[in-house]
């Protein structure tokens, strides 16, 4: 199997960390992020998107995969694994959220994951980067 493979996106909000996290940790506002169709599966064990929360995704052809909701520490960290289907193996996201000087968020995100066909990680690499540097401007602001 090749060698993990990491994206790391970072982008500014004007908004503050509450209101970011807000958004990001509701499952349904990451369709435009990822340009997917998003379900709720359940919620979390300690709140609606707290660990535990699962989303179903859809992209284009691909079949359908689960994320679930590792860890959410309120309107700073968010981090979340695939749990149920999906081409890459090993798949994992941490949103990083710390304030700016400006009142604003500034958002870590790295996503790591094997892929099991040579070439494929590194497609799926430079595709989510794209979708993510493009996406994330539509969350909030």
């Amino acid at each position: 199997m090749p060698a993990p493979q990491r994206v790391h996106v970072t982008h500014e909000f004007k908004s503050d960390p509450q209101t970011v996290f807000e958004k990001l940790a509701e499952h349904e506002n990451l369709g435009p992020v990822f340009g997917a169709k998003i379900s709720r599966v359940k919620d979390g064990t300690d709140s609606r998107n707290g660990a535990g929360s699962v989303r179903r995704l859809k992209i284009g052809l691909l079949p359908a995969f689960e994320e679930t909701t590792t860890k959410a520490e309120p309107y700073s960290l968010i981090e979340y694994a695939i749990t149920k289907g999906g081409p890459l193996r090993g798949h994992w996201g941490r949103q990083e959220l710390s304030p700016t000087a400006t009142g604003g968020t500034l958002l870590n995100y790295t996503i790591g994951f094997d892929a099991p066909l040579p070439g494929m990680a590194n497609l799926v690499a430079k595709t989510l980067s794209a979708s993510l540097t493009k996406g994330l401007s539509r969350l909030v602001d």
